[in-house]
């Protein structure tokens, strides 16, 4: 299959929370203008994600509401759970491995770790915080399918490889550094700094 730029993955995840809005509404069909206005984009940029996959709706019909919202899950894999592991335990993993919104879309976190004994050991609803070098005791049975990585930065290089060599292909990285893993391991950045920084932009020159 063919590489999908991310802010195309991006809005078919915008499309996605529209439908089940609209599915809970009880609404049975939805424009292409209803998608873009949601989107953040246009009709035609809503017509053109979706021929990346193939033919959906009908022309002047629009689209069926819950057969759209069943092909998107099956686009972005959201038809089967996945299971995640999150390593680094400080405020930022804490409030990751407490978010319910995580279950609620099919990504259930089963570990928690950390490297610091104060933090070893903690409970957060029915999850324990673990000592890290317990991870490869954990995982090579049954390695997790994504892996958070909210370490410190002088830390986070060192987690991913290990996270790599033992059987990780999916990481969601918070920590403030670059991760070199191989090609077929999708990493993922959320760097809070950079995403302030834009809004700064955006308050400055509005």
């Amino acid at each position: 299959m063919r590489r999908i730029a991310d802010p195309t993955v991006r809005r078919l995840s915008l499309y996605l929370r529209f439908l089940e809005e609209c599915e809970e509404r009880g609404v049975a069909t939805v424009s292409s203008e209803g998608l873009a206005h949601r989107g953040a984009t246009t009709a035609a940029q809503v017509r053109k994600d979706f021929s990346l996959f193939g033919s959906f709706g009908k022309r002047g019909l629009g689209y069926t509401v819950s057969d759209l919202a069943k092909r998107l899950r099956n686009i972005l894999g959201l038809e089967r759970e996945y299971v995640v592991a999150v390593v680094g335990a400080g405020k930022v993993g804490r409030a990751l491995a407490q978010y319910g919104g995580f279950a609620a879309r099919g990504f259930h976190v089963r570990w928690v770790y950390d490297a610091d004994p104060a933090k070893v050991g903690m409970e957060w609803n029915g999850l324990r915080v673990r000592d890290v070098r317990r991870i490869e005791a954990d995982f090579p049975r049954t390695p997790p399918d994504i892996a958070i990585v909210a370490t410190p930065a002088d830390a986070a290089q060192s987690v991913a490889a290990q996270l790599v060599e033992l059987g990780v292909r999916a990481i969601l990285n918070f920590a403030p550094v670059h991760l070199t893993v191989p090609d077929d391991v999708a990493v993922k950045n959320v760097n809070m700094a950079i995403e302030l920084e834009a809004l700064s932009y955006a308050l400055r020159h509005r």
